[in-house]
């Protein structure tokens, strides 16, 4: 064929790209693409499939100054030729083999092409340099996938490096690494002491996704070099060299026993000595505080040795013509171990001249008989028997003295305190007087609770009422039998607990010696207590007090939105006094308990008064807690008071209350119940029983409502799980101006010693950047679990770009280590038209702070009164006021209720406490129906 330039028409209907289909016209050298060698008559062959590729080109790299070389394989194929960039390659610059495909018996076209370092950077435009191969046959054309080339570089500098580190042992390690940019992107691997780490080789190591190493419990052995090494097909780049030093400080071992005291007479002292070995410091860590030896004072008794006295006088020559004397062992006697005195003790001659042969030497240490012979010698003379008669007679004689003046004075305080038992009869509405002589006996409970440990005693015996006609002398009843001495408080006509008025001051100052006068005398202190008062309103945050006037009808204080309230029942004020009451809780840091190692402030603090008030039954304070109980006894909690010299002592162990204990405590979920009949300052301090012992943290997030600068603070806040600490934040996040910025949750703490570990994530880096070094904080441990430190928060600060932005959407992490976690989902909006949190987050409706009188309860007088009347009285069927007690969960110390004289109103005073405000009434009355109580069910609905 003869060589030229040869126009033709060439249709593309199959196969081709988009925009591709369609006719085109050619007018070239024929051996540019090889159009001489198609086939000239397409239609009349037979069908041939589409080319199939064996080999597609792949993705290349240019190293330096290399070419690369791109390889297709396709069949069948007439033709095969590589488009790069969209622009077809020359076929001069193509390499074509062709074969026949033994088995097939198809074409078989294989093509390659050499890519240039400057080809590829001659090329202008968002996209990388590409090629792809195309394969003709008669039935159409197929295109390979496309292949990438780049120019591989890797960069000197790396993006972050490693930063050396001091640990302690056991601490948890990050070693950051950013790897240069490169193309390809850098392989990551790290060097411990120039040898590789394999994670699957040591767990205790691990790498995460962006190249981080992190040693999880650092172990002495983990003291080493480390480095960050990156490398692709172009170079590698070592990181510097970071130091990782795993420390230990020191701990002091036991106390060695006290040594002997270096004197042994006189002033001397002993040692004892203990070594920093326990563990010793390591790796420049510290050194024990305080000191390896302590000394004690100490006094050894010096021996003393005995010296003899001077003899006495002779004596009066007796019958056997002898006289004695004598002399003692005692200037000084022997003591510490001196030695005795050497000698004899007695000595006798014959005082009639020799005319009598009686004398006798006796020493001290002679023999059996000769001490019997002493004895009969020593015989006490006359003088000696009327001394010992008018001594023993001196003793009777104070003796009967003695016992004249303790009746006389039994006798005088018996009449002062005597005075007739007045049982209520709530059923019929009136109170009879009742005789203790002509009283009777009556069934009584046949299965008494155990009263055996009894401290307080019975004075008298007491009456219940069984019925409207029928009173019961309770003397005999086997529920009282083991406290013969009990005091019994005496009831008015009201059916509430009072002194009596007419013995006057005389009475309240025996009943409370202790207690201030102007507490007794209404009319004469009643401006100094209200003047009292008035200071405490000047003096304490009136957010966290509630204060009111009571009278014997009782009431209910109320700290809003706290959990913190105080019920005065009916009648625990004495008839005829007005006390001014309060209930706060104190927010002072030196106002909260010190605790020990394992021990937490579980509640706040609460002070009510007036101190000294004198009660005539208990009061209820309620307060939040944050323990958490699994039905495990994990914790040993107590209450604590404060003394009037602000120390703080133990008052009781909850689960071991007895007589002896001054107040009750009844335990919920998330608040407690304390009856008392003491005001003061109080709170519960748990001490942990095991690492599973767990209690609640709630987790409060808050931002600026505006942010006009730059920096935009997010605080986080990790508060005890009660009301008042979310209240305390958010008055104090209002003042500051700050906003709520999620929902708070609530975290299960354990007792693990492992830190609450605060992070943040999700941080738009093209709009905001963090200014955090670390990748999260940390509290410590001990300042989370003791709880003696309020608002304790951490702060995240992020920094904006453009002072456009307004929006920020992340998210924040809050867990303990190896524990429970709560993740916050951040979005808010930097407005400045944005107002400061509302409070309403806490119930807005509890603004009520006093409740007098009996709209203070939710159970009407006439039908309290009625239950009291009808469970008081022990039943023999049991189904008294303890199984009220019982069915109402109140029954863990039913002791606590018997030693009151009317336990049925403790009970319903303990309920009240329970359900305010919104107790259900119906519900009462379901367990009076269950008890079978149809007695005190009917009146009770129809007060209802």
């Amino acid at each position: 064929m003869k060589r030229g330039k040869y126009s033709t028409q060439l249709c593309l209907l199959e196969g081709a790209g988009p925009g591709e289909m369609g006719c085109y016209s050619f007018s070239v050298e024929d051996d540019f693409i090889g159009l001489r060698d198609l086939p000239e008559t397409f239609p009349s062959d037979p069908p041939e499939p589409l080319p199939v590729f064996l080999m597609e080109p792949e993705e290349a790299y240019i190293v330096k100054n290399k070419p690369v070389n791109l390889y297709c394989k396709a069949t069948p194929a007439t033709q095969i030729y590589f488009k790069c960039n969209s622009e077809w390659v020359h076929q001069k610059e193509h390499t074509v083999e062709e074969r026949v495909d033994e088995n097939t018996g198809l074409v078989v076209r294989e093509a390659s092409i050499e890519i240039t370092r400057q080809q590829v950077e001659e090329l202008f435009g968002p996209e990388d340099f590409w090629c792809q191969c195309v394969a003709w046959s008669s039935a159409g054309t197929t295109k390979s996938r496309k292949a990438h080339v780049r120019i591989a570089y890797l960069r000197k500098t790396f993006d972050q490096e490693p930063l050396g580190k001091e640990v302690t042992l056991e601490q948890e390690v990050l070693l950051q690494c950013r790897p240069p940019e490169g193309i390809p992107s850098a392989e990551v691997e790290w060097l411990k002491n120039e040898e590789v780490i394999d994670p699957a080789d040591d767990r205790n190591f691990y790498i995460t996704i962006d190249h981080n190493l992190i040693i999880k419990q650092a172990r002495l052995s983990d003291t080493a070099n480390y480095t960050c090494v990156a490398k692709n097909i172009v170079a590698k780049r070592r990181s510097t060299t970071a130091t990782v030093i795993v420390y230990v400080n020191g701990g002091w071992s036991t106390w060695t026993e006290w040594s002997v005291c270096n004197s042994r007479c006189g002033r001397g002292y002993q040692k004892r000595t203990r070594s920093c070995t326990n563990p010793a410091p390591l790796n420049g860590g510290a050194i024990c505080e305080g000191q390896g030896i302590q000394k004690l004072t100490c006094n050894p008794l010096c021996p003393v040795d005995g010296v003899w006295t001077e003899w006495t006088k002779w004596s009066t020559c007796g019958t056997e013509c002898t006289h004695w004397r004598r002399r003692e062992c005692g200037v000084p006697a022997p003591k510490n171990g001196g030695k005795d005195c050497e000698g004899t003790v007695l000595q006798s001659k014959n005082c009639t001249d020799g005319m009598c042969m009686q004398s006798s030497l006796y020493q001290k240490s002679s023999e059996a008989k000769d001490k019997s012979d002493f004895g009969n010698s020593l015989a006490p003379s006359t003088d000696d028997v009327a001394l010992y008669v008018g001594i023993v007679i001196a003793v009777i004689m104070c003796l009967v003295i003695s016992v004249v003046v303790a009746l006389f004075i039994y006798r005088k305080n018996h009449r002062d305190f005597d005075s007739d038992i007045i049982d209520s009869s709530a059923l019929n509405g009136g109170f009879q007087p009742v005789s203790i002589k002509n009283a009777r006996k009556a069934d009584l409970l046949t299965a008494p609770p155990d009263l055996t440990s009894a401290a307080a005693m019975y004075r008298g015996p007491v009456y219940a009422l069984h019925d409207v006609a029928d009173k019961i002398p309770m003397t005999n009843s086997p529920l009282l039998d083991p406290l013969p001495n009990l005091k019994i408080k005496v009831y008015n006509s009201s059916g509430l607990v009072t002194p009596q008025d007419d013995l006057g001051g005389e009475f309240a100052s025996k009943l409370s010696p202790k207690l201030p006068h102007c507490l007794l005398d209404n009319n004469d202190c009643t401006m100094g207590r209200r003047t009292q008062t008035q200071t405490l309103l000047r003096t304490r945050d009136p957010s966290c007090t509630a204060l009111g006037s009571f009278s014997s009808q009782g009431g209910h204080l109320i700290v809003p939105n706290s959990g913190v309230s105080l019920l005065i029942p009916a009648g625990a004020i004495p008839q005829g006094r007005v006390y001014e009451m309060y209930v706060t809780v104190q927010r002072k840091d030196n106002m909260r308990p010190s605790v020990e190692d394992g021990q937490a402030v579980l509640s706040p603090v609460v002070s009510c008064g007036p101190p000294g008030a004198l009660l005539t039954r208990p009061l209820i304070i309620t307060m939040h807690h944050c323990a958490v109980f699994d039905g495990q006894q994990d914790w040993l909690i107590q209450l604590k008071s404060q003394s009037q010299q602000s120390h703080w002592e133990d008052v009781v162990v909850v689960g071991e209350e007895n007589f002896t204990t001054p107040c009750y405590i009844q335990m919920e979920d998330e608040s407690c119940h304390i009856l008392t009949e003491t005001l003061g300052t109080s709170c519960l301090v748990g001490q942990a029983l095991s690492a599973s012992t767990t209690k609640r943290l709630k987790l409060a997030i808050f931002g600026p409502v505006t942010c006009p600068a730059m920096e935009y603070h997010i605080r986080v806040y990790c508060l005890d799980d009660t009301q008042d600490s979310l209240k305390e934040v958010l008055q104090m996040e209002k003042q500051m101006g700050g906003k709520l910025l999620d929902e708070p949750k609530t975290l299960n703490f354990k007792d693990s010693t492992h830190n609450l570990r605060l992070s943040i994530h999700d941080v738009p880096h093209t709009l905001w950047k963090s200014k955090l070094l670390a990748k999260y904080q940390e509290l410590p441990f001990q300042q989370v679990w003791c709880g003696s430190q309020r608002n304790l928060h951490c702060c995240f600060t992020l920094e904006r770009f453009s002072a456009v932005t307004v929006d920020l959407a992340c998210k924040i992490c809050v867990r303990q280590v190896e524990g429970e976690g709560q993740i916050f989902q951040l979005d808010t909006t930097l407005s400045e038209d944005s107002q400061s949190i509302d409070t309403s987050l806490l119930d807005p409706a509890s603004n009520i702070t006093t409740l007098v009188g009996p709209n203070a309860f939710r159970i009407p007088v006439s039908i309290r009164q009625k239950l009291c009347g009808s469970l008081d009285a022990p039943q023999t069927r049991g189904n008294d006021w303890r199984m009220l007690a019982h069915k109402l969960n109140l029954d863990r110390y039913l002791n606590y209720f018997a030693t009151k004289s009317s336990p049925t109103g403790v009970i319903l005073d303990l309920w009240e406490a329970q359900h305010f405000p919104d107790g259900n009434l119906g519900r009462l009355a379901q367990v009076l129906e269950e008890m079978g109580r149809h007695d005190s069910l009917v009146p009770a609905a129809t007060e209802h």
